[in-house]
């Protein structure tokens, strides 16, 4: 199979997708309101709560969720086949992902921006939100975990990649300055920050940066120093305003991945390369079956869960017209696809285009399932250098060029992600510190976490970073697996308050049920897999720490989805007995001023 077909016939069935699926969800689903006061104005504070440009919010969500995950997840998946893959990428990302992301959105608006373990209490129940947190506790912890080794292990491969890396923080900061201080464009800050970022790949090169030496000297793996320096940046990052160095780096990124997306999808046509491996796999005795797994191995990329923490943790909080929920939201998410599917070409086509793989079979790169998840990011940097090639990049550049680009979505993600994680910790503190006797210990403890900044990221970072130092092949084999899980579970759940939500409207909930139902069979299906695997397995931390973990989030998801369906229940008796419930004609009475104080386009 031409590489080219695949390529040009999933972009134009997302093409599709969004001029007519998204319209009809912004028209008949979610009714957009271009007069309604969105968060970022009422609760305006220059750190969380800021009205932006949409495209600058665009920018954010996009690459804040396009991090490693649609890039690994396929890349591992491909191992059953690339035909399941790419159907599940294209039809998940129309039908299932960008439903979810534009529906956190708009829901999160609708509630003064709060995240969606909040909103589970406002649309499903009290109950509800205690369950969801702690659905999100665990899920952003393995993100953060997951996303630290990716970026740690391609430092480690390609030191050449580190200085353009680094180079990013400061130009993202000065663009920053120059966008919010002088009131400027961002589009040519941007652009010049992105030439001098691949500026220093040829000073890369010549200055390849590695922490080998004080690795040795500490008698300890490179892999930990560098995941230390890692969490001890974002430690201080995700405390930052948004507008100093996340909107402007992300900003910065959104070219980067645009130039990325654009070398790739050119090297594809020029190159006319042919897809190496099979649609449909026989897989080897004793790999993981497709059912459930796939779904999970492909989150980020497909539909994620993720997504709702930031599309309802940032996202919202920076939307300055209702009505860019639509842009932002749905468009993310083909964009996102659009990564899944490069990369799915990347590592069946492009991979074989590298002097170094033209004498070894695709096969041979797939022999087996730890293979697959061992080296699924080094494959989409050997995949995209491929590509890069076929339009004269040289092989040594390319493979750099590749790595920059994915170590900034990864660490853009887990950014926000810390950012996130604090704030759910947080709110959790703050649960625990109302129910407990008033001048108590526990209360006087999670009082003051709930007010502590620098404490709940400290708990954030050294949650992750511990988990991320499991030694072997843990944050990309099993734990990837049942981050994937919760991930959509996640998903799931989040569709389950936005399909309550628009019931309480009088709307038709059924193309948010459709994709709700799929995702809860699939990932409690899988739950139970991984739970009987970990109780089985002879491995101390999977039968003792593992399987109380699968076991403690499958119960939170069964508890979750039963308050779900109760509330999806009273949301419909509700619509046969009287009128959408106050609340909602509460908000819709809101109108927005005649003038915002950042200048945005108007709605598509």
């Amino acid at each position: 199979m031409p590489a080219v077909a695949v390529l040009l016939g999933a972009l134009a069935l997302f093409a599709l997708g969004y001029r007519f699926y998204s319209v009809y969800l912004a028209k008949r689903v979610y009714q957009l309101d271009p007069a309604f006061v969105t968060p970022a104005h009422t609760y305006r504070d220059g750190v969380d709560y800021l009205p932006t440009n949409k495209h600058i919010v665009f920018a954010h969500h996009f690459i804040s969720v396009a991090g490693a995950a649609p890039i690994v997840g396929p890349a591992i998946a491909v191992f059953w086949g690339w035909g399941p893959a790419l159907l599940w990428v294209v039809l998940g990302t129309i039908f299932a992902s960008g439903a979810h992301d534009f529906g956190s959105i708009v829901v999160s608006v609708r509630h003064k921006g709060r995240g969606i373990g909040t909103l589970a209490s406002d649309v499903i129940s009290a109950r509800a939100r205690v369950l969801f947190l702690l659905i999100i506790f665990f899920l952003v912890t393995m993100v953060n975990a997951v996303f630290a080794v990716v970026i740690a292990g391609l430092f480690i491969a390609t030191p050449e990649a580190v200085l353009p890396v680094l180079v990013t923080v400061p130009l993202a900061i000065g663009v920053g300055q120059v966008v919010y201080r002088r009131r400027t464009a961002a589009l040519l800050p941007s652009v010049i920050a992105l030439v001098v970022v691949y500026a220093c790949i040829p000073l890369g090169q010549m200055v390849p940066i590695t922490v080998d030496p004080v690795a040795g000297a500490l008698g300890v793996d490179a892999s930990l120093v560098w995941m230390v320096l890692l969490f001890t940046y974002t430690f201080f990052a995700s405390r930052l305003p948004v507008w100093m160095l996340l909107q402007p780096r992300d900003y910065i990124n959104q070219h980067q991945m645009m130039l990325a997306l654009a070398i790739i999808m050119l090297g594809v046509v020029v190159g006319m390369d042919r897809i190496e491996a099979p649609a449909f796999r026989d897989v080897p005795d004793g790999s993981p079956a497709i059912f459930p797994l796939l779904f999970i191995t492909i989150a980020c990329g497909a539909v994620s869960g993720f997504h709702s923490l930031v599309a309802s943790g940032t996202t919202a909080k920076q939307l300055d017209k209702e009505t860019d929920a639509r842009y932002v939201g749905y468009l993310s998410s083909l964009g996102e696809g659009t990564l899944a599917v490069c990369s799915i070409l990347a590592c069946t086509a492009g991979i074989m285009v590298l002097s170094t793989n033209q004498d070894t079979t695709w096969t041979q790169l797939y022999v087996d399932w730890e293979t697959a998840g061992t080296g699924a990011g080094g494959r989409f940097v050997q995949g995209v250098a491929g590509f890069a090639a076929n339009v004269g990049v040289p092989e040594s550049m390319g493979l750099i060029f590749a790595s920059v680009v994915v170590i900034s979505f990864a660490a853009t993600s887990l950014d926000t992600a810390v950012r996130l994680q604090r704030y759910t910790i947080q709110e959790i503190s703050t649960i625990v510190a109302d129910r407990t006797n008033e001048g108590g210990a526990a209360h006087r403890a999670f009082a003051f976490l709930s007010r502590s900044t620098t404490v709940a990221t400290l708990i954030t970072v050294g949650l992750a970073l511990s988990l991320a130092l499991v030694p072997g092949n843990f944050a990309l084999g099993t734990l990837w697996q049942l981050f994937g899980t919760t991930n959509q579970l996640t998903a799931g759940l989040a569709l389950a308050v936005i399909a309550v939500w628009v019931t309480k409207r009088g709307r038709n909930p059924i193309v948010i049920l459709v994709p709700l139902v799929f995702l809860v069979v699939m990932t409690s299906w899988a739950l139970v897999i991984q739970l009987l695997t970990f109780v089985g397995s002879d491995d101390p931390l999977q039968r003792f720490v593992l399987a109380p973990l699968d076991l403690a989030i499958f119960g939170l998801a069964l508890w979750m989805t039963a308050e779900a369906a109760a509330a999806l229940r009273r949301a419909f008796l509700s619509r046969r007995t009287g009128p959408a419930d106050a609340t909602a004609a509460r908000e819709d009475a809101r109108k927005v001023p005649e003038t915002s104080a950042e200048g945005t386009d108007g709605d598509d």
